[in-house]
């Protein structure tokens, strides 16, 4: 570790584990994304191991095993909670079947499914037999699986809109700030200009126009979600770029790209990693409410707004909204936390000084 970081680094890495809310709110919320990944081991209406007639079964992350493989009389996908009950009742009675096995997930139902098992008409309350912890929404589809799937694509769209929004952002903000004169000009006018068009317009006219997807709205974040940090860039840049190191680097004849990549980015990577955190409450915040609004995911997509909507339109089942205002304020504040503390962390006034 030690080649890896400079002392300075490892300085700004002591100082962020001191600041205990923002680095238990760091641990919590890589738990929580390490969970949202790894859903379908705990969170599917697949089984994890089936054991039958001496051979095993993995279907979690497998193709599809249809129902006659196990001697079901179908031939589409197998419904394990009914596999599971029929080994169960073959044990009882001492048959063939009894040593045979289903070991299902904590929560064995998928986002998508639907349950209209019990007396009522969903959505229906949390329950602990029916494993539905956290209850159903309208459409007899499981809260928490649906809550940790929509996690999961928030997440994922955050992540992946951040990174393409700060690459296109950063480098064309070091490029202004290096190069400057007409082609910085130029820029700062486009900018200008693209930062007018609005984004909610654009949102509705698209999605009236093609079926919405996930890479649709990553498109769309980054298209207009560059331009904050291309100023911040800029800006740092403008500083850097008169710094002895840099006019160091000049004149040994280092060209603009390695400049830029070697010298002033590890100088400005302060700036980036301050904003991040926040760039990323922003998009999930983003994609929450385009959902809510319904100009979001298309259905049955798992989703947080979708979800919210829900829980504003069904008062009555005050289980949704609780979930999901729960879960959505959690990730929030968790995220904004850890922002906080990194922007204290790598503040570079306690690790320099120029004169």
């Amino acid at each position: 570790m030690a080649r890896l970081f400079s002392d300075i680094t490892h300085k700004k890495l002591r100082r962020f584990r001191s600041i205990r809310r923002g680095y238990y709110a760091f641990c919590l919320f890589m738990l929580m994304v390490v969970l949202a990944l790894t859903a379908e081991l705990w969170a599917s209406n697949r089984a994890l191991v089936v054991k039958y007639e001496g051979q095993f079964y993995f279907p979690t992350y497998g193709a599809v095993i249809t129902g006659d493989n196990f001697g079901l009389a179908y031939q589409y996908e197998t419904n394990y909670r009914e596999l599971k009950a029929r080994f169960s009742e073959q044990a009882k009675a001492e048959q063939s079947g009894a040593s045979n096995w289903v070991l299902l997930p904590i929560v064995p139902w998928s986002p998508y499914e639907q349950d209209y098992s019990s007396d009522g008409f969903p959505p229906t309350a949390p329950s602990i037999s029916q494993q539905h912890y956290l209850g159903t929404d309208n459409s007899g589809r499981d809260i928490l699986a649906r809550l940790v799937y929509g996690f999961r694509t928030a997440v994922g769209f955050a992540f992946i809109a951040l990174t393409a929004s700060y690459v296109i952002g950063v480098l064309l903000g070091c490029m202004m700030g290096f190069v400057g004169g007409k082609f910085d000009l130029l820029f700062q006018r486009f900018i200008e200009v693209w930062s007018q068009v609005p984004f909610l317009y654009v949102i509705m006219i698209l999605v009236s126009l093609t079926q919405p997807n996930f890479m649709l709205f990553v498109g769309i974040n980054v298209l207009f979600g560059w331009m904050g940090i291309t100023w911040y860039m800029r800006t740092l840049t403008y500083r850097e770029k008169v710094r002895d190191y840099v006019l160091a680097a000049r004149a040994q004849g280092a060209g603009l790209w390695r400049i830029i990549v070697h010298h002033i980015l590890p100088n400005t990577m302060v700036m980036i990693v301050t904003l991040a955190p926040f760039t990323v409450v922003a998009n999930i915040s983003l994609l929450t409410a385009l959902d809510y609004l319904g100009f979001g995911l298309a259905p049955p997509t798992p989703s947080w707004g979708e979800l919210l909507r829900q829980g504003v339109n069904h008062l009555d089942a005050p289980w949704i909204v609780a979930s999901v205002v729960t879960a959505v304020s959690l990730v929030l504040i968790t995220v904004s936390f850890i922002g906080e503390a990194i922007r204290e962390a790598f503040d570079p006034k306690h690790f320099s000084r120029y004169e």
